[in-house]
């Protein structure tokens, strides 16, 4: 079979990654193609185009980049004509891979979409026309399945890849030497994300946070790459160690954490780490997502709870000391922390239905010979 793969962020090339390992697993002679990045091209897939050019945010952001997406938009479609594939299959990047399944349907090529935009938190009208040119939707979250049931469509729960990889992770028994953390002081994991927009709203917050409370160890997870400057207020702080691309080790050994919202904050609640998230946007950026949002939370794990499992500290409300307020809780009061890591374990289960990436890979194949 022949695979044409679009991923335009990092999670999403991690995920594309699992997909096409277990998919050579069962396909004697696949070959691949598509947008991705290090962790797909390391697997085995022919780039097209790193995500690195196409890694944009936010509204105002995505106005500003329209003459580069359109670019990329029409590279995208005449490469997969070129290419040929059996199937495209689209990885999360909805604004990007919604408009390339609208070229694909007419052409008569299969669609799959795995890991499709969470369209159940604004625009839910878009699930008419996602499910009007996508064949398959492969979903990883338990309530997208009763929300596409709205629409009258049947869509697969595969597991959620998040839980994957945690559960593939061994941790490292010497990244605590390694860092130097000191032993009997609690650490404290920051996350501000990894985008340079999250960055530069996030960075400098969570550096106020540090100088507030002294008497934690803080390493902040960093992503290595063109934005490495950007975590400059942390790193000119004496007591922060900035540790890139382990985050999983990090969060082994954290006893509590500041998130910026995301992907983000289920890692953290399945390593069983306290957390608050904390976001903020830029002020247009924030009155347009307001107007829109369809629920009730931002951060996956309070979504998949159906409750506040965890503190959403928002735009006006992310102030030094609402955040700080909280870390002291999340850190030293132990019934506050045990209720919060009671509800992750039932989030643990909830999530845990075997390997997603073998799941939709053994999917896939089926429907495609079918």
């Amino acid at each position: 079979m022949r695979y044409y793969i679009i991923a335009g962020e990092r999670s999403g090339d991690l995920h594309g990654s699992n997909l096409v390992k277990s998919l050579k697993k069962l396909d004697a002679d696949p070959a691949f193609r598509g947008f991705g990045g290090d962790y797909m091209k390391g697997v085995g897939v022919d780039l097209a185009v790193h995500y690195d050019a196409m890694a944009f945010m936010g509204f105002v952001t995505l106005i500003a980049n329209w003459g580069t997406i359109r670019r990329m938009l029409k590279f995208c479609k005449e490469d997969i004509i070129k290419f040929k594939p059996d199937v495209v299959i689209l990885i999360d990047y909805g604004g990007f891979n919604r408009r390339i399944a609208r070229f694909i349907k007419p052409r008569g090529i299969k669609t799959f979409y795995y890991i499709p935009p969470k369209i159940w938190a604004w625009y839910q009208s878009r699930a008419k026309e996602i499910k009007a040119t996508v064949d398959r939707l492969f979903v990883i979250l338990p309530f997208e399945k009763e929300f596409y049931k709205k629409y009258d469509w049947e869509v697969d729960y595969v597991g959620n890849p998040v839980l994957d990889a945690i559960k593939d992770f061994q941790p490292d028994p010497n990244f605590l030497k390694m860092h130097n953390f000191s032993t009997g002081k609690p650490i404290v994991a920051l996350l501000p994300g990894s985008r340079k927009m999250e960055l530069k709203r996030m960075v400098p917050i969570m550096a106020e946070i540090v100088k507030k409370n002294p008497e934690f160890q803080y390493a902040v997870a960093a992503v290595d790459g063109p934005d490495a400057s950007m975590y400059l207020p942390l790193k000119q702080l004496g007591q922060v160690k900035v540790i890139y691309d382990d985050t999983y080790n990090l969060l082994h050994v954290a006893n509590a954490a500041i998130v910026t919202s995301g992907t983000a904050t289920l890692e953290t609640g399945l390593f069983s780490v306290p957390q608050v998230c904390v976001y903020k946007a830029g002020w247009l950026e924030f009155q347009i997502a307001n107007a829109l949002v369809k629920v009730p939370f931002i951060s996956l794990i309070n979504l998949i709870a159906g409750k506040e499992v965890i503190r959403e500290l928002i735009q006006q409300k992310a102030t030094v000391p609402g955040i700080s307020n909280e870390l002291m809780k999340l850190v030293n009061d132990e019934p506050y922390r045990n209720k919060i890591l009671a509800e992750y374990k039932k989030i643990y289960q909830v999530l845990d239905s075997g390997s997603a990436s073998e799941n939709t890979a053994k999917l896939m194949l089926r429907y495609l010979k079918a």
